[in-house]
C-alpha cells in the first residue's frame, strides 16, 4: 500500500511544480500585455492552491495570489496619482517589485524549493 502512494505523491509533486511554473510564466508574459495572461495565472493559482495544501507548492500559489492582488490595488491607486507625477514613481517601484517576486518564485519553482 505504501508503494502505491509513492508514485502518486511524485506525480502530484510534479503536477504542482508544472502548474506553478506555468503560472509564473503567465505572469511574465502578462506583464507587458495588459495583464490578460496574468489573470490566467492567478486563476490557475486559485484552482491549484486547494490541491497543493501541505506541499511546498502551496507557498508558490499563495505568493502568486498575493502578488496579483497587491499589484492590482497599488496599480489602481498609482494610476490617478500619475496626474500629480507621484504615481510614476509608485508604478516604477511596483513594476520592479512585481518582476522580482515573479522571477524569484520562478527560480524557486525550478529548483523545487518553497517560495
Amino acid at each position: 500500500m505504501t508503494e502505491s502512494n509513492a508514485p502518486r505523491a511524485a506525480v502530484d509533486g510534479d503536477s504542482g511544480r508544472v502548474m506553478a511554473l506555468v503560472a509564473y510564466v503567465l505572469f511574465l508574459i502578462g506583464w507587458p500585455t495588459l495583464h490578460l495572461a496574468t489573470i490566467g495565472g492567478v486563476v490557475l493559482a486559485y484552482v491549484q492552491r486547494t490541491d497543493s495544501r501541505g506541499t511546498i507548492w502551496e507557498s508558490h500559489f499563495d505568493a502568486i495570489i498575493k502578488t496579483f492582488w497587491i499589484s492590482l490595488v497599488v496599480g489602481v491607486i498609482a494610476i490617478p496619482l500619475c496626474f500629480v507625477v507621484v504615481g510614476f514613481g509608485v508604478l516604477g517601484i511596483l513594476v520592479i517589485w512585481f518582476l522580482y517576486r515573479t522571477i524569484r518564485g520562478l527560480v524557486h519553482a525550478i529548483d523545487s524549493k518553497p517560495y
